[in-house]
């Protein structure tokens, strides 16, 4: 085992070798974290999470090399890669409405960055170390995520000839409904019509376009509009 493990260590003190088995690691690694955003049909799969690995590794490497050869500063062309690589993960960010997805699948490409630059380093238990902690976050964080309270919100804008009128009256339908006012205002408009702000949340979906029939039964209310969808 001895001559095994001696062998092993020359070979990692030759440059080239030591560069052939940290895009080999990185491969391995950020394709392990891809395969799991594969499997969950994310923009950003297996060829992706590798490719940005391998980039972060040989950013990280010409950095070394610049250094041994010119002396350069070697963190100057990694600190440039996590500025630019902002601009691929904005890329995997899709605006649905008023919902965000695609945030996590963002992070996990820094995350791969960041993996990618310590293996160029040549930390290679901290590399496995942190791709084994990050895979588990992405496949197994919905498991505790099931178990906490998840709330949603929404924005409703309630036009009436009367606002501070009607207050009681909307306070009565949120009420049977099982919802709770966060925040409520009266806005006073000189061009056009008042109106009432409301922001809610509630635990289990509703129908809202229940809640605005009844909203809209009330006396005086010419128009109920969502401002913001339920998250």
């Amino acid at each position: 085992m001895e001559p095994i493990l001696e062998g092993i260590q020359k070979l990692m003190l030759i440059e080239e070798f030591e560069i052939f088995f940290k895009l080999v690691l990185i491969v391995i690694l950020a394709g392990i974290v891809g395969y799991e955003r594969e499997s969950w049909k994310k923009p950003a799969g297996f060829r992706t999470y590798v490719l940005v690995g391998i980039s972060a590794v040989l950013v990280m490497v010409c950095g070394d090399l610049l250094y041994e050869e010119l002396g350069a500063d070697p963190t100057r062309i990694p600190a440039q890669l996590l500025s630019g690589i902002g601009f691929l993960g904005a890329g995997t960010i899709l605006r649905d409405g008023f919902n965000v997805k695609g945030l996590t699948t963002a992070a996990g490409l820094l995350a791969v960055t960041c993996i990618g630059l310590i293996v160029g380093a040549g930390f290679y238990i901290p590399a496995i170390v942190a791709t084994f902690v990050v895979y588990c976050v992405l496949s197994y964080s919905h498991v505790l995520s099931s178990k906490l309270e998840h709330y949603y919100f929404i924005d409703l804008k309630i036009v009436s000839q009367k606002p501070k009128e009607i207050l009681d009256d909307i306070r009565k339908v949120f009420n049977q409904e099982k919802l709770e006012i966060i925040q409520i205002k009266i806005v006073e408009d000189k061009e056009a019509n008042d109106y009432i702000k409301l922001e809610v949340k509630y635990k289990e979906k509703v129908d809202v376009n229940r809640i605005v029939s009844k909203i809209m039964a009330i006396n005086t209310v010419k128009e109920v509009v969502e401002t913001k969808k339920a998250e």
